[in-house]
């Protein structure tokens, strides 16, 4: 069973083990299912709001006889509903353990992120010993973090805990989840010029983020769900994302500005409605350390194919082009489809969910 199946990794996922020699039978959770196109034809979906009370009750049928559970259902938006996204991320989470528990299954792959990292490192390279306590104001990372101690306190204390495999990415680009990404990040009165005509894009000059590409996700979860291998694995190419390749992505050219002045900015902003990107997405993108893949290339003989700043690249082409699947969650919206939206419901930072 895969939970958040109709997202950036869980497309990715659907594609890789559609293309394995004998496909597994896959039971898919979301919360809108999408339409029988590629890659979600041919598997058996379910729509389960993780946020919602009597979510594990829901998930506890579905996982009668399942191998393994991979949990990948997380929320972004709507930013301004800090109480929604704690209940799809934390809550959800519980929900996904408590069910897998309930139904013996012996294998549970969590999605979580270097997001969970402690500060301190910015620009070296941690291994999974790394402190796992987050980033304070960054909700994202919070819950997180939560997520992870979750999985520790149920699972530790359980009479027949399952093996349990978790991941801790950097950022997860494809082309395919350019759409979802402009909506997450950029305002939907912005017009589509401005993000392929960009002149000037302000960055910190000591920026360094970690990147994977999401197939090279989906090859570390196939690898896991083959080899059934317990404990934590970060994921990310060893090339970072520097200022210049953030800038270079949009054709622009990279302004010099201190971190500390883009928080503001940023956090002043989506205060008052104008974008959907909080003030803490910029602490966590200047503290997140680089990442020591070494225990993945070991046990799952992993290795990312994409390198770091092409999977940026790859994402800001995707978002220019408003690139997509049929899912609910990484559709294109034309731009009337778009106003539409913003002039009925609101800003994405706001809206309910739908």
């Amino acid at each position: 069973m895969i939970t958040g199946a109709s997202g950036n990794v869980g497309t990715a996922l659907l594609r890789r083990l559609a293309r394995r020699s004998e496909p597994p039978e896959i039971v898919a959770v979301a919360r809108r299912v999408p339409p029988p196109t590629d890659p979600y034809d041919g598997v058996t979906w379910h729509s389960v709001d993780l946020a919602a009370p009597g979510a594990e009750t829901g998930l506890r049928p579905l996982l009668e006889g399942a191998d393994a559970v991979v949990h990948l259902a997380w929320g972004f938006q709507p930013s301004h509903r800090r109480d929604y996204l704690r209940r799809t991320g934390v809550d959800g989470t519980a929900a996904v353990i408590g069910a897998t528990l309930a139904a013996g299954v012996g294998h549970l792959v969590h999605m979580s992120s270097a997001a969970v990292y402690a500060a301190g490192a910015y620009g070296r390279a941690v291994d999974e010993s790394w402190p796992a306590t987050g980033i304070e104001s960054c909700a994202y990372s919070v819950d997180k973090v939560a997520a992870e101690r979750l999985l520790d306190e149920r699972i530790e204390g359980a009479a027949a805990a399952p093996i349990v495999t978790r991941f801790r990415p950097g950022f997860i680009g494809q082309y395919a989840g350019g759409s979802a990404l402009r909506r997450y990040a950029v305002p939907g009165y912005v017009p589509d010029v401005v993000l392929r005509h960009l002149p000037l894009l302000p960055v910190d000059p000591g920026t360094s983020i970690p990147a994977v590409h999401a197939d090279d996700v989906a090859a570390a979860l196939d690898a896991a769900l083959e080899r059934r291998v317990p404990g934590v694995f970060n994921l990310a190419t060893p090339e970072p994302l520097r200022a210049g390749d953030i800038a270079g992505a949009f054709g622009a050219r990279a302004i010099p500005v201190p971190r500390q002045v883009l928080r503001a900015v940023v956090e002043a902003t989506w205060q008052v409605h104008l974008q959907p990107i909080a003030g803490g997405w910029i602490d966590l993108a200047y503290n997140t350390p680089m990442l020591d893949c070494d225990r993945a290339r070991r046990d799952l003989d992993w290795a990312p194919t994409v390198p770091g700043p092409q999977v940026w690249r790859e994402a800001i082409a995707g978002m220019q082009a408003e690139a997509g699947t049929d899912s609910p969650v990484l559709r294109s919206r034309g731009p009337l489809e778009t106003m539409s939206v913003l002039l009925g419901r609101g800003t994405v930072g706001r809206r309910v969910p739908p």
